[in-house]
C-alpha cells in the first residue's frame, strides 16, 4: 500500500484491509495519491472494493476525510485521514426467494420467461438480505436461474426496468440462452416498446426520432443528462411510433430497442415532454399518482432455441388508464 496505512477503527461493520470484520477503516494517504480522486483512492487501497462501490459509499455518507462527509470528485492529498464509517457491499450475492409478489407470467417456456412487472418493485437488490424483487421472484419460481446471467443478484435477467416503470421484463432460464438474448440485445435486434403517458400539450409526431447521447449526471447519481461531453456518454436513440391524444394527456408509444438506464424518461424530457408523475426529470406532479408514467408494453424477438418469432404484450396498469 505504498505509505498509505490502514488501521481498522472500533465502530459497527467496516472492514479490515485482511478481509475480516472491524469497526471501520482508516487509512492515511500516500504520496501516490496526491490529487488523486477520493473514489480511485478508496478503489486503490481497500481490498476488493471498485470504485463504483467505492462512489456508492461516498453517496451514503459513508466517508470522511479530516472529519468531514466527502464526495467521489474530492481531491486527496498526502496525509489526508480518509475514514470508512461502514463495511464496502460485497461486490455481488445471490438474490433471495420470495415467492409471493404479485407479478405475473406473460410467457414462459424451458429456455425464457417473460414477467410483467408492478411499479415499485426494483429488477433486483442491492443489498444481500434484500427480498421483494423480481430476481427474487426469479430465483423461487425457477431456482436454475440462479446460476444464469452475469451477476448473481441478476439471476437470468437479460435487460432491467426502473422501479417505477412497469411492464415487461425477459429472463433466461440457462446459460445458452442468456448468451444468445445478451447478444441479441445488445446488437439491437430485440424489439422492445413502452407507452409513456405525457402532457397533453407536448408537441410530439410519429415516425419522429430523438438521437440524443446519455451519460450519468455528475451533479446528480439519480440522474442521467443528455449531454455528449459526459464521460462514459453513449450513444442511443428512441423513435416515436405513435402518438394517441386524450382528453388529458398524449399517449405514446415509444420504440427503444437499447433503452439504456433513464433512457425514454431523459429523452422524452429532453424534447419538451416529460413523463406524468416524473419529478426527478422536470414531469408534472399528478394527485394520487405515485410514480411515473411510463409501461413497458411490448417485447419482440427470435425465440434463441426454435428461431421462431416471439410477441408479448402487457396491457396498461389501472392507474395509469386512470389518467385518460
Amino acid at each position: 500500500m505504498s505509505r498509505a496505512a490502514a488501521r481498522p477503527g472500533r465502530g459497527h461493520g467496516a472492514l479490515d484491509p485482511s478481509g475480516a470484520e472491524a469497526s471501520f477503516l482508516t487509512l492515511e494517504a500516500g504520496p501516490e495519491d496526491e490529487g488523486a480522486r477520493l473514489d480511485v483512492v478508496l478503489a486503490r487501497h481497500v481490498p476488493g472494493l471498485s470504485r463504483r462501490r467505492a462512489q456508492e459509499l461516498l453517496a451514503r455518507g459513508a466517508v470522511r476525510v479530516a472529519g468531514r462527509a466527502s464526495r467521489k470528485g474530492e481531491r486527496v492529498h498526502e496525509g489526508d485521514r480518509i475514514v470508512l464509517a461502514e463495511a464496502p457491499l460485497p461486490a455481488d450475492f445471490s438474490a433471495l426467494p420470495d415467492p409471493e409478489l404479485p407479478i405475473a407470467i406473460r410467457y414462459e417456456d424451458e429456455q425464457l420467461v417473460v414477467v410483467d412487472k408492478p411499479a415499485g418493485i426494483p429488477s433486483h437488490p442491492l443489498r444481500p438480505a434484500e427480498r421483494g424483487t423480481v430476481a427474487s421472484f426469479i430465483v423461487a419460481r425457477w431456482p436454475e436461474a440462479a446460476l444464469v446471467g452475469h451477476h448473481r443478484r441478476e439471476p437470468g435477467i437479460v435487460h432491467r426496468l426502473d422501479t417505477g416503470t412497469s411492464g415487461l421484463l425477459l429472463a433466461a432460464r440457462d446459460e445458452a440462452s442468456f448468451e444468445a438474448l445478451a447478444r441479441a440485445l445488445e446488437a439491437g435486434q430485440i424489439d422492445k416498446r413502452y407507452v409513456a403517458l405525457v402532457p397533453r400539450e407536448s408537441r410530439l409526431e410519429a415516425g419522429q426520432i430523438i438521437d440524443a447521447p446519455i451519460g450519468n449526471d455528475p451533479r446528480d447519481r439519480r440522474r442521467v443528462r443528455v449531454d455528449a461531453s459526459l464521460e462514459g456518454a453513449r450513444p442511443a436513440t428512441s423513435e416515436i411510433v405513435a402518438v394517441r391524444s386524450w382528453a388529458r394527456v398524449l399517449e405514446v408509444e415509444v420504440r427503444a430497442p437499447h433503452a439504456f438506464r433513464h433512457q425514454v424518461r431523459a429523452h422524452l424530457a429532453h424534447v419538451g415532454a416529460p413523463l406524468l408523475g416524473d419529478l426527478l426529470y422536470g414531469g408534472p406532479f399528478v394527485a394520487g399518482l405515485a410514480r411515473h408514467a411510463l409501461h413497458a408494453s411490448a417485447i419482440a424477438l427470435t425465440h434463441p432455441s426454435t428461431r421462431a418469432p416471439l410477441r408479448v404484450t402487457s396491457p396498461l396498469p389501472a392507474e395509469l388508464r386512470a389518467l385518460f
